[in-house]
């Protein structure tokens, strides 16, 4: 299998134009939660193209945004860089190089199924304060909806490696045991992207599971997502439903 920090170094462009952001409220909730205001201190793991960090910019925050995957960085770094509060770091969650007892708050969002737990784990508590917390975040797909009952099975049958690197499979208690003994809370939102079927296929393929163009699977997938937008599709489109989740607390210790 691909190296999990080079798997979407083909994908940048769809995931700059595709990948979902997150609710509005969900940081400003996050960040009050945790006690913290605009003089805190953030570190943003696996920031990909910096979706989540430029939330987080948004309320004032400083962001150290971790990130190993180049052209990733790179496509963050052209869309934050003029801001001072943001900086941008080549490291990974098991060895970031941040200085020790040193940030308020860690976040992860649609990254953690790809760290190593136990080094990630070691190496949140070497760099939070005393009082620091983690956030992991997921946009899950709201497979409650028919269509996204129907998207996944699609995935399973057409994408050989939708089942290797499905988040979807983490479960709260796999989680929990990442935070203090009783500690974690729990924050839900419902989430939303209108796709047409461009936006759709985009949206497929920023994911890292897509099948490669050049894949016996990738024009068969293809074909039977289109037949599914086509039953779904109400006047050109599909409400592409997500259940996001946070998971916020202090480090296992």
């Amino acid at each position: 299998m691909t190296d999990s920090t080079q798997r979407f170094s083909d994908r940048v462009d769809a995931y700059v134009r595709f990948r979902p952001g997150y609710p509005p409220e969900l940081v400003p909730d996050l960040l009050r939660i945790t006690g913290c205001d605009s003089s805190a201190t953030v570190a943003d793991f696996g920031s990909g193209t910096g979706i989540f960090t430029e939330l987080l910019l948004q309320q004032g925050v400083e962001v150290y945004a971790v990130e190993p995957n180049q052209p990733m960085r790179t496509a963050a770094q052209q869309r934050l860089g003029d801001n001072t509060r943001f900086h941008s770091i080549d490291a990974s969650a098991e060895r970031s190089g941040l200085q020790a007892a040193s940030l308020d708050l860690v976040t992860a969002a649609q990254a953690f199924h790809w760290f190593n737990n136990d080094a990630a784990r070691d190496e949140f508590r070497r760099i939070l304060k005393p009082r620091g917390q983690i956030a992991l975040v997921w946009n899950r797909r709201d497979t409650s909806e028919s269509f996204q009952q129907a998207y996944d099975q699609l995935l399973r049958e057409l994408a050989p490696d939708y089942g290797k690197v499905n988040h979807m499979d983490l479960k709260p208690g796999q989680i929990a045991r990442f935070f203090a003994d009783g500690a974690m809370q729990q924050l839900h939102y419902d989430y939303s992207q209108r796709l047409d079927f461009a936006s759709l296929l985009g949206r497929l393929k920023s994911s890292s599971y897509c099948p490669r163009e050049d894949s016996a699977h990738y024009i068969p997938l293809v074909n039977e997502l289109l037949a599914l937008f086509d039953r779904h599709a109400k006047d050109g489109y599909i409400d592409f439903d997500y259940a996001t989740q946070v998971f916020v607390g202090p480090v296992n210790r």
